[in-house]
């Protein structure tokens, strides 16, 4: 990494510490030559695609079903999407693409629609687009929350019920599932855009509970089962949102799988993609690197190029070490 950052002026301890971008790309040049690493990445890249492959079947499957149920219309033809091709960009450059693309839109308002495999760079760009938009004026939509609200209604009729354990057949009927989406209402709350939940003895804003709440242990194992029967539901409550936002002047933000986003309106529609798709592998094999040689040296450590490297190196094998014998 010493060479790879000398050319910054910072040392390889100072872009190790930046977690970001540039400290993948530093990685993945002081490997390039590594066998060691070519094993790693091949494995983390055919991880992201059948992962992404896998969890991309399941949402289209929800998405079928409510179609099936009236919930949703079927889209033919599909919204087109703009692709970018990130090989070979910074993330700047990614964002230029994008707000060349959106004009005027920038800076009055709009839905920003975002696809792509893991390991595209979609949370970077994400991060840089709201760093470089009108300050105050953009933010992120997450259809997580929603999921998690539904999922605490839902743990919660059970609980009320006097069911044992979550019963997603009882739970889960269209009845109820309109029943709990009623109890979703969003709007501007103090001045803000939020969601706030009303309902079977619950009376809270997403904002205030999304890391205590919604994250406990009823909604945490029990939240695939929801998101699987409610994804039209929840499709819809996400289209009327980001549309409010974006008519009052906000740039919305929103990233997801297409099966799923294309409901959404918005003509700004983007796809990050990678012509070449070992680069998916390096840049996940890289961020898990950079992240346990950190963790490993510890924040208020001070160690030269060659110990930054070394503690690389050692992260590398540890990682190569637990590769199962079958990948």
């Amino acid at each position: 990494m010493g060479a790879a950052s000398s050319v910054e002026g910072k040392s390889a301890f100072e872009v190790l510490e930046e977690q970001n971008a540039g400290t993948s790309s530093a990685i993945i040049k002081a490997l390039a030559d590594d066998p060691e690493f070519g094993k790693l990445s091949k494995f983390e890249g055919d991880a992201i695609v059948s992962r992404d492959t896998e969890d991309g079947e399941k949402l289209a499957a929800g998405i079928k079903l409510s179609i099936a149920q009236g919930v949703l219309p079927e889209l033919n033809p599909p919204p087109t999407y703009v692709t970018i091709d990130v090989i070979g960009k910074t993330p700047d450059e990614v964002c230029e693409v994008i707000m060349a693309h959106m004009g005027s839109a920038a800076e009055t308002g709009a839905v920003v629609v975002l696809c792509g495999l893991s390991g595209t760079g979609k949370g970077t760009t994400v991060a840089r687009l709201q760093e470089r938009l009108p300050a105050g004026k953009t933010t992120g939509w997450s259809n997580g929350n929603v999921f998690r609200s539904l999922t605490l209604l839902a743990a919660t009729w059970c609980e009320q019920q006097g069911l044992e354990a979550f019963d997603a057949a009882q739970a889960l009927t269209p009845a109820n599932v309109d029943m709990f989406m009623a109890m979703l209402h969003f709007d501007k709350f103090d001045g803000k855009w939020d969601i706030k939940i009303s309902g079977l003895g619950l009376d809270a804003l997403v904002s205030e509970i999304k890391n205590t709440d919604l994250k406990g242990p009823k909604v945490s194992k029990n939240i695939p089962t929801v998101a699987e029967q409610t994804q039209g539901a929840v499709v819809k409550f996400a289209a009327n949102a980001t549309k409010r936002m974006g008519d009052d002047g906000l740039v919305v933000i929103l990233e997801g799988r297409e099966a799923t986003v294309n409901y959404i309106p918005s003509p700004f529609r983007y796809t990050l993609t990678m012509s070449d798709t070992a680069v998916l592998g390096q840049r996940r094999a890289a961020q898990r690197i950079a992240a346990e040689t950190l963790s490993a040296l510890g924040k208020d450590a001070s160690p030269d190029d060659a110990a930054v490297l070394d503690a690389v190196k050692a992260q590398l094998a540890k990682m190569v070490a637990e590769i199962p014998a079958a990948a």
